[in-house]
């Protein structure tokens, strides 16, 4: 009991104090938290992925059995949650949105800080390399998902030209294959930005929770899906784990990437395609409230 206690406190309870700072300040104040997204979406993330993987060189292999299982990851996943839906024959909104709640953990703002705290920065370089194929999937079969033909592969895949992590991958491959290494004002510059970049994540996690409403909540959805992200999700990837050959940091980072709770971005989705944002919302916020019940005895399991 104590080591559950003393896990929870160093590791999760931080999340939620800097998440909790987000959310009373959307309560309080008139922040924009598109506006703070779009700054971390375009800034912060590409500079803590880039950061991270130019301080960890990670040889190609395990870069391919990382995303491998991630993909496999969310593949899974949605199967499942499929098989759910058309088992209490769930209506095809409330199918699409069990899928993408259960697919798409926020693996991010949540992921990312809980396997820096826990595990350190070895651990978190696996978690980013999890974060940009979450980041990937979520920009084309999420999307295409979400809209149900109302949107093309083609331009789903033109939208990965937008995401600004592919390029910080593309570019850490590049420094690290040529040996070149950056000018000091570069690479300062790119250190102080990843150095911001959890913590700002973490504050938009709680700005986006503050908007959540219970208004027409299908419980039985919600809870379905919490149990996939908190559950499921966590079975899964120490299953999968295994065939894949995953250890040490890398597999203490994807076993918690693939258990965290359901990514605050479902919710841009949800209110882009009118797919119940209401519902998808408290899904993100019940799955992060009840996380720390399920990921403190994963995190003890896994040594953090």
């Amino acid at each position: 009991m104590d080591q559950l206690l003393s896990t929870f406190t160093n590791n999760l309870l931080p999340i939620m104090l800097i998440a909790g700072t987000g959310y009373f300040l959307g309560r309080s104040l008139s922040i924009n938290s598109r506006s703070v997204g779009r700054v971390i979406f375009y800034v912060f993330s590409p500079a803590l992925v880039l950061n991270l993987l130019l301080q960890n060189e990670i040889p190609f292999d395990q870069v391919a059995r990382t995303m491998s299982f991630a993909g496999l990851m969310f593949f899974s996943t949605g199967v499942i949650a499929w098989v759910v839906a058309q088992l209490l024959h769930l209506t095809r909104p409330l199918t699409i949105i069990l899928v993408l709640t259960s697919m798409f953990g926020n693996s991010g703002n949540y992921g990312l800080s809980l396997v820096s705290f826990a595990f350190g920065e070895d651990a978190l370089a696996f978690a980013s390399i999890y974060f940009v194929m979450s980041s990937i999937l979520f920009n084309t079969v999420g999307v295409l998902i979400a809209s149900l033909g109302k949107s093309s592969w083609l331009e789903a895949v033109k939208g990965l030209a937008r995401v600004p992590t592919m390029y910080a991958v593309a570019l850490a491959a590049l420094i690290n294959i040529t040996g070149f290494e950056l000018p000091m004002l570069v690479e300062r510059t790119v250190t102080t930005l990843a150095n911001g970049a959890i913590p700002l994540m973490l504050v938009l996690l709680g700005l986006e929770l503050q908007q959540v409403t219970k208004n027409g909540v299908n419980l039985r959805v919600a809870g379905i899906s919490v149990a996939m992200r908190l559950g499921i999700g966590a079975l899964l990837g120490f299953l999968l784990s295994i065939p894949f050959g995953l250890n040490g940091p890398a597999r203490q980072a994807s076993i918690i990437e693939a258990s965290v709770p359901a990514a605050v971005t479902n919710i841009v989705l949800a209110t882009e395609y009118e797919l119940e944002p209401s519902l998808v919302t408290a899904i993100v916020f019940f799955s992060t409230i009840l996380s720390p019940l399920t990921l403190t005895p994963l995190l003890v399991l896994l040594g953090g």
